[in-house]
């Protein structure tokens, strides 16, 4: 789905300060006939038209979804934003692990389409997105997920991509092979075996890259990671903790606080 700017608006905006479209950001949509509004992610952020795509779902209970896809074009809808999500630092981390479930994907897609594609941000940070989803057909469409492979296997020092599925793991014929998901959860096994694949406490990156000499192994578990989680509040709260009231980030509980992270190295989006 692609909104887009009224031409004032995209004007105004033009003319204003875009620090505040800068990663990870989103905007309210609301839904007039009930008075509700609820936030989505544009997947490449907003272009010099003033156009934004969304992967929205339409979920049994997501009251601005089904809404929406009850649109057509041409229709106008009420959006309020930007509104940061989580604010991208340049040379912070030297690791970024994201782990999402559902649409929960889509910061990450805008995350990739800004920072991780660009050879100007922070190019020794190293990326590993983590999806999972009830079964392969219920992946996100190709659209969105073939620009991340495409990338990822241009770039495998720079990204790596892993899916999951509850159930019925196969190859989809609008995919790579490499997007054939496992079957499980993300859970802790599921995270060492991607971040430790051979049990010897280095991530995936660190193999391509690294010595066998103990000075290296000392500057690897230098290493600043962080760990990004966004999806269904059940998984959020198996992997890092549920949140606090009001949405506050809480504190970091699941699989995280029993690999030894803490509130500075994991962020629920």
């Amino acid at each position: 789905m692609t909104l887009t700017l009224p031409p004032e608006q995209l004007k105004s905006l033009q003319a204003s300060d875009s620090g505040a479209y800068q990663p990870i950001w989103s905007v309210f949509i609301k839904d007039d006939d009930i008075q509700v509004e609820r936030p989505y992610t544009p997947l490449y952020g907003i272009d010099n038209e003033g156009r934004m795509s969304f992967w929205v779902k339409k979920y049994p209970k997501g009251e601005v979804g089904r809404w929406l896809h009850g649109k057509t074009e041409g229709d106008r809808i009420e959006i309020r934003g930007p509104i940061t999500t989580w604010p991208w630092q340049d040379g912070m981390w030297d690791e970024v692990v994201m782990i999402s479930g559902g649409t929960g994907i889509t910061p990450f897609v805008q995350l990739w389409s800004t920072i991780i594609s660009s050879p100007d941000h922070s190019p020794n940070t190293r990326f590993t997105l983590l999806h999972s989803s009830p079964s392969s057909d219920e992946l996100p469409p190709a659209e969105v997920l073939s620009p991340l492979l495409a990338y990822a296997a241009e770039r495998p020092e720079r990204l790596k991509v892993q899916f999951f599925v509850d159930q019925d793991a196969k190859a989809l014929p609008s995919l790579p092979p490499s997007a054939t998901p496992a079957v499980g959860r993300i859970n802790r096994a599921a995270l060492e075996k991607v971040l430790y694949p051979n049990g010897t406490g280095s991530s995936w990156w660190r193999r391509l890259f690294s010595t066998s000499t103990t000075s290296q192994e000392q500057q690897n578990s230098q290493r600043r990671v962080l760990f990004l989680v966004c999806g269904p509040e059940p998984m959020i709260g198996a992997l890092a903790g549920p949140y606090g009231r009001n949405f506050s980030q809480g504190p970091v509980g699941g699989v995280l606080k029993e690999l030894g992270y803490d509130s500075t190295q994991v962020y629920k989006l």
